[in-house]
């Protein structure tokens, strides 16, 4: 799900991080016309992190200690010995969202030895399940996020984004803390939730789960996941990849013999009228739009008028209040191919992916720990702020940290990423972060003043969100089209 840049947007998007780095406070939103116009909003972040004093929390966090680093070794000897042969059989039986059944079985198996019991098909997704550890106690309950789905590709089905290894990584993780848990008798529980399919957004899964309930008794969530560099988001709302609408267009024509095609309606005519329409419209979005899409049906042969075709989009902004406009442009102007072609356009939205929430108090830690086991290829600068699952519905209701280690040399969504899932720089990578992972639910666990400084800073920011949306709303207004 992520997309090039030009080499002139890359040079431009290197002199916002130089202003990052000049003003960190900056660094709370993407672009600038949200820092622009929710300059208030930032400001009020800005001191909500003044307050916490996130480099000192991180200082004696990270600081010697002996028993979080046997915890984090425990995590590495699992990864060494178990796990990362299981990633690796994953990445060689790669299977696509809601079928991952054969990888469901070996991540469910291996927790059940280890002491979880495992729950299936949550929210009525078959290869949805939450384990949760049988030894638990009353306590913070800490969350872990595996997924397994592989990519749909042209020459077939393959791990382009590692999730083979979120899997085995975050169980390392989440098991060596959970046996601590018993061994020191700390309070507290360890619950994994599988969430199936997140590279096909009908339905987007974690929505689903969510909107159950399944995720409610989470303290905290945290979930491993492939990169390019060791990194971390900035603080703010945002997401991985833009705020998204998936949207299928479909065309209804009416069959002919090609031939005589005047006697029919051509509905693959009218679908590419619309990607047509939508190249002429770019140059009056804004900059960051981002559109994409591909033709799912385009008729059955050629001797035939199609009477049906069907376009099937994502249609993304860094913000939900932009991306109405956005979408109503791309909306119409399936409306227009349809009245241009004589065909009629049913519009099928199917799921979107929302702003999360990032926080300080978790991605700070996360990423001196990154650091601090090993991660290589470190990019010093936060990134932009993004929750730390894709939907943005789960990481703007429970506070949660993604841990990125770099993992690939490769880009995102390519068969580098795999090959490199299966070889040194992917190995290396996973440990790093299952350590990572480890150390930080080790914190979250067994200090009550740190669970409150992440629920402070994470009440505190969500509290932000509808101002946010409210100044952006005034900050994109619509041009007056007067009549001829």
């Amino acid at each position: 799900m992520f997309e090039s840049r030009s080499p002139c947007r890359s040079a431009a998007r290197s002199v916002l991080l130089l202003a990052f780095i000049l003003t960190p406070e900056l660094s709370a939103q993407e672009t600038p016309t949200e820092r622009g116009a929710a300059s208030d909003v930032v400001r009020k972040m800005a001191a909500i992190q003044k307050t916490l004093d996130v480099p000192s929390l991180v200082s004696r966090l990270t600081s010697a200690n002996p028993v979080r680093d046997a915890i984090a070794a425990r995590a590495k000897e699992l990864m060494d010995t178990e796990l990362l042969k299981m990633a690796d059989d994953i990445t060689h039986h790669p299977e696509i969202g809601f079928k991952e059944e054969r990888s469901v079985r070996i991540l469910t198996d291996y927790l059940k030895a280890h002491d979880f019991d495992v729950t299936m098909g949550g929210a009525g997704l078959s290869t949805a399940f939450v384990a949760k550890y049988r030894k638990g106690t009353p306590g913070p309950n800490l969350g872990v996020i595996l997924e397994y789905d592989a990519l749909r590709g042209t020459k077939g089905d393959f791990h382009g984004d590692q999730h083979s290894a979120q899997g085995p990584t975050g169980m390392a993780a989440g098991i060596a803390v959970a046996e601590y848990l018993t061994r020191s008798k700390t309070p507290g529980t360890v619950t994994f939730y599988g969430t199936p399919g997140e590279e096909m957004m009908p339905p987007p899964a974690k929505t689903v789960m969510h909107e159950a309930g399944i995720f409610n008794e989470a303290d905290v969530i945290v979930r491993s996941h492939s990169s390019t560099s060791t990194q971390r988001a900035a603080h703010g709302f945002g997401s991985c990849c833009l705020n998204i609408d998936g949207v299928k267009y479909v065309f209804s024509g009416a069959p002919a013999h090609q031939m005589t095609p005047w006697e029919g309606r051509d509905a693959l005519t009218a679908a590419i009228h619309l990607f047509n329409n939508i190249d002429a419209m770019r140059r009056n979005m804004r900059p960051e739009t981002r559109i994409q899409g591909i033709i799912t049906e385009g008729g059955k042969a050629p001797n035939v008028v199609p009477d049906r075709a069907v376009a099937d989009f994502y249609i993304r902004y860094p913000d939900q209040v932009y991306l109405t406009q956005v979408r109503e442009m791309v909306d119409n102007a399936a409306r227009a191919a349809a009245l241009a072609t004589g065909t009629q356009v049913k519009i099928e939205p199917y799921g979107t992916a929302r702003d999360g929430i990032a926080v300080a108090t978790l991605d700070e830690v996360a990423f001196a720990y990154l650091k601090k086991y090993g991660g290589t290829k470190v990019q010093d600068e936060p990134g932009k702020p993004q929750g730390y699952e894709e939907t943005g519905s789960v990481s703007r209701a429970i506070p949660g940290v993604g841990f990125s280690a770099h993992t690939s040399n490769g880009g995102f969504h390519t068969y580098e990423m795999e090959a490199d899932a299966l070889g040194p720089v992917g190995h290396q990578g996973f440990v790093v972060d299952a350590q990572a992972m480890a150390s930080l639910l080790y914190d979250f666990a067994t200090r009550a003043d740190y669970r409150a400084m992440v629920k402070q800073e994470f009440a505190s920011t969500r509290a932000l969100f509808s101002d946010y949306v409210g100044a952006l709303d005034k900050a994109y207004p619509r041009p007056v089209v007067k009549a001829p």
